[in-house]
């Protein structure tokens, strides 16, 4: 089943992505002027993690993203701090998951310990979902996938929770060198929109 929100054809019917859209809805979107992390303003901002870090949207992500990487034969997902650790938390917590572990990749090396760029439960040579909350521009996804790579995991592919359609889903196809799905886009959450 194609748990993604990225081909044209309109989905298969999946319980667990109708509820991860309306609490994204419910709880996620914010309307106002935000300026978002690539610098540009937007009349919306949509707080993925309102989401994820609420038990039954926690859940619905978990299933959808444990199922995708399962299907890519990923045995690890993660993706850039902040961003990654509550929906690679949310996928090795549901049974879909429990043969997943996850990681993180810092933003910047540790200066003691064992001094890595990327932390958690994956070892080199890892076939890995990178899975990112809300995807712009993919800056933050890419300069991960980059970090990623040099440190000697296999990408299976790369998922983002939310993509709003800004042209990052390319970006991050082309750094990755495997393929990007959204599990819903700016589309689903809201249609009504005055940029559409």
């Amino acid at each position: 089943m194609n748990d993604s929100a990225s081909s044209d054809a309109a989905p298969i019917a999946n319980p667990s992505r109708d509820r991860l859209i309306r609490i994204l809805r419910d709880h996620s979107l914010v309307l106002g002027e935000i300026t978002l992390s690539s610098g540009k303003k937007s009349t919306y901002y949509i707080d993925a993690r309102r989401t994820v870090m609420r038990p039954d949207g926690q859940r619905a992500a978990g299933e959808l993203i444990a199922r995708h990487a399962t299907g890519l034969g990923a045995t690890a997902v993660g993706g850039p701090v902040m961003a990654a650790i509550p929906l690679a938390c949310a996928a090795i917590s549901v049974p879909e998951g429990e043969d997943l572990v996850a990681f993180f990749v810092r933003k910047e090396r540790k200066e003691h310990g064992l001094q890595r760029w990327v932390e958690g439960g994956a070892e080199a040579g890892d076939r890995v979902l990178v899975v990112e909350d809300t995807v712009t521009t993919g800056g933050s996804t890419v300069s991960a996938i980059e970090r990623i790579r040099d440190e000697g995991f296999e990408i299976a592919g790369v998922l983002a929770l939310v993509d709003r359609l800004a042209g990052g889903g390319e970006a991050i196809a082309a750094a990755a060198g495997a393929p990007y799905e959204a599990l819903t886009t700016v589309d689903d959450i809201y249609p009504d929109r005055p940029d559409r």
